[in-house]
């Protein structure tokens, strides 16, 4: 895993993204080894790292102590997300005692510690545990008041329901970016369990696209990719500039959708860059 990893970092660098995240694992139980990597991609790299934080099985001294060693690291970029409970899909989530009770409440801690940029995350189709969509939005309100300044998605196929959204946080009044998080389809099952607890549709048409190929993995790849470019180039033709891709340390798709979207490796020393 740690090879394929750098073996992305690798491979994605020369695209020279606006930031790279660092997730944690459940519950924050890869706090230690997000940390080292985050470091390690400030040390040998020139990517900028936005890290992940989670209020998950942590008191607040505890999640300030991995914000101040962040700085310390040169880290000036967290995504601030409420996190999954430790016990999985299916527990009621209960806010830590003595720590952060959710991602508004993270993003204002974070900004106490130091002047931190801060991104969140959003459902274009509702959180699982929140009553409504207009819930949901006025938590991102809240996150907004708290510092954020940037949303990201949870990954989605149905780009009408994000578009839909951003029509809905637009009318609300808040105008941070709304960025489409993009999960190309590389496990379709993995992929329907991950949606099936996050509430994200995947439309008829992809579910049948993918229909009868579990042992034919060269073709799951090249209809991944068909699927992926089809959602992003109909995103930048409603105007969307900005994608965050979830790539799962696979850097394949990844590197080919920036290729068709325009984004190419930053030309060699001397040579004319391109328009």
């Amino acid at each position: 895993m740690q090879e394929r990893l750098w073996r992305s970092v690798g491979k994605l660098a020369p695209l020279a993204p606006d930031f790279v995240s660092v997730t944690y694992g459940a519950g924050g139980s890869t706090r230690e080894r997000t940390h080292e990597t985050v470091a390690r991609i400030l040390k040998e790299t020139s990517l900028s790292v936005a890290a992940h934080l989670t209020c998950v099985a942590a008191t607040k001294e505890e999640v300030n102590d991995v914000l101040r060693a962040y700085w310390d690291a040169g880290v000036r970029h967290v995504v601030a997300l409420r996190g999954d409970p430790p016990g999985g899909p299916g527990e009621r989530y209960t806010p830590h005692p003595g720590g952060y009770a959710n991602a508004a409440d993270l993003a204002a801690g974070a900004r106490k510690i130091a002047p931190f940029e801060i991104s969140v995350g959003c459902y274009p189709e509702k959180h699982p545990d929140s009553p409504s969509l207009a819930a949901d939005i006025d938590m991102l309100k809240r996150k907004v008041d708290a510092g954020a300044t940037r949303a990201i998605t949870q990954f989605f196929y149905d780009n009408a329901a994000y578009l839909r959204y951003v029509d809905r946080v637009r009318a609300a009044g808040l105008d941070i970016p709304i960025i489409p998080g993009i999960m190309p389809v590389t496990n379709f099952a993995g992929v329907r369990k991950m949606a099936d607890i996050c509430g994200t549709t995947i439309p008829g048409r992809i579910v049948k696209l993918f229909q009868n190929l579990d042992d034919d993995p060269a073709t799951r790849q090249l209809i991944a990719a068909t699927v992926a470019a089809e959602q992003c180039l109909e995103l930048a033709e409603e105007g969307v500039k900005h994608f965050h891709f979830y790539t799962l340390n696979r850097d394949d798709l990844a590197y080919a959708l920036c290729h068709m979207l325009g984004v190419r490796a930053a030309p060699a020393k001397g040579a004319e860059a391109a328009a």
